[in-house]
């Protein structure tokens, strides 16, 4: 553990949330920057004399960028401390954002969304490594969970947010808030996270960053809880890619109705974390997780009957609902049993957790998008098949470490 830059936490209090959510907002940085500008798509391909294919692009580039802004950033917070390589990325992250605003040529535009990915990934990958420098087991577990409820406001007020900003101010002004929005989070994070912090002195070194990600990846044990990670969130890559698809041309619902659609995910994914902060007080976060990832496989079995024998939106929503809200209470456990394993190393670890699900589950969803036709039961199959997956690597590989085992790594 890295107790040179120990937050000063408390299990309950003000400066418990607080501090949940700063980590909760920097981790938001992915989801604002995703969500806010895809209803100004039609308005920068113009502007930027483009299309809005070339204008979608930015998505996969900002998702690949992203986890590789973790992978370098994870062995650099332990080699220099979390508070230098946060606050750097969340300042890179701050001045491509304010490039994005002024860019007149496409190929600008994708150059400062590359460094604005990279920002990103620099200062997310840090807050899973914070989190397991101070706690451990059901307490990792609770704090995640925290983390998450704050964390689902962002992609739910995103695009909505988008569409005020450029009904009102045009397409410019939602990098500007991007700029303001990092801005503000760098003092913030400065003074709240790690104002009290003792002066960071570099640990002795433990390898180069191929041998440090070698230890990672050879933890064997920990290995099911990352491609349990990676398959569920899939499952909502899966879903999110292809939203609109689904509930506007194939159900045909309104542009009013679409966002009240998206919603009920949400609503579900609070519910299943406020309830999993209920159940770790008197179960373990594994154990909370596999009842989860087995709901999901229920939701996402009900979608397949639904889609073979009653195709109706009265059904399907339900359905979905539950395939995607019950990750509200499997992903923070999940996250917390992976990083139990690694008291040392934990940001790299973090690095590799969050790099593999985002590259990885993007990489699926790709594949099965080009391989296969955009319909329905499809759609439902990847999921099904992910969700699958997950529950048996769950059921059949996943172990969650005793203390003794942790502190071995």
């Amino acid at each position: 553990m890295n107790d040179t830059e120990e937050l000063s936490l408390q299990p309950t209090g003000k400066t418990y949330f607080f501090i949940a959510a700063l980590l909760a907002g920097t981790i938001a940085l992915a989801p604002f920057a995703l969500d806010t500008y895809l209803p100004a798509f039609p308005e920068m391909a113009q502007a930027l004399s483009t299309s809005v294919h070339d204008i979608s692009l930015t998505i996969g580039v900002y998702v690949f960028f992203l986890a590789l802004g973790q992978l370098v950033g994870g062995p650099l917070a332990d080699q220099f401390g979390r508070s230098r390589i946060m606050i750097g990325g969340v300042a890179v992250f701050a001045i491509a954002s304010m490039v994005m605003s002024y860019v007149t040529t496409f190929s600008d535009l994708m150059i400062a969304r590359v460094f604005q990915a990279l920002g990103g990934g620099l200062a997310t990958v840090c807050v899973s490594a914070i989190v397991r420098d101070r706690f451990s087991g059901k307490e990792a577990a609770r704090f995640f969970s925290t983390i998450g409820l704050i964390m689902i406001l962002a992609p739910a007020v995103a695009p909505s947010l988008g569409s005020i900003l450029l009904e009102m101010f045009g397409w410019r002004s939602i990098f500007i808030f991007l700029t303001v929005y990092a801005l503000v989070l760098i003092p913030l994070i400065s003074l709240g996270l790690f104002g009290n912090a003792p002066k960071f002195v570099p640990q002795p070194s433990t390898g180069s960053l191929l041998q440090k990600y070698k230890a990672v990846l050879q933890t064997t044990s920990a290995m099911p809880y990352l491609f349990i990670q990676t398959m569920s969130f899939a499952v909502m890559l899966s879903f999110l890619g292809h939203a609109s698809f689904i509930y506007q041309e194939h159900f045909g619902a309104s542009t009013t109705l679409f966002p009240i659609l998206l919603g009920c995910n949400v609503a579900l994914m609070i519910i299943m974390n406020l309830c999993n902060r209920v159940a770790l007080n008197k179960h373990d976060p594994d154990t909370i997780m596999r009842w989860a990832l087995i709901a999901q496989c229920l939701g996402v079995t009900a979608l397949l009957a639904v889609v073979l024998f009653s195709p109706s939106l009265t059904l399907f929503l339900p359905a979905m609902v539950i395939t995607i809200g019950t990750m509200g209470a499997s992903t923070p456990n999940c996250q917390a049993c992976f990083m139990e394993y690694f008291d040392t190393l934990s940001g790299t670890a973090a690095a590799v957790l969050g790099a593999s699900q985002f590259a990885l589950a993007a990489l699926i969803t790709s594949v099965a998008t080009i391989l296969l036709p955009e319909s329905l039961f499809y759609i439902v199959a990847v999921q099904a098949i992910c969700a699958y997956v997950s529950l048996i690597l769950a059921l059949r590989f996943a172990k969650m470490p005793s203390p003794a085992t942790s502190a071995n790594h």
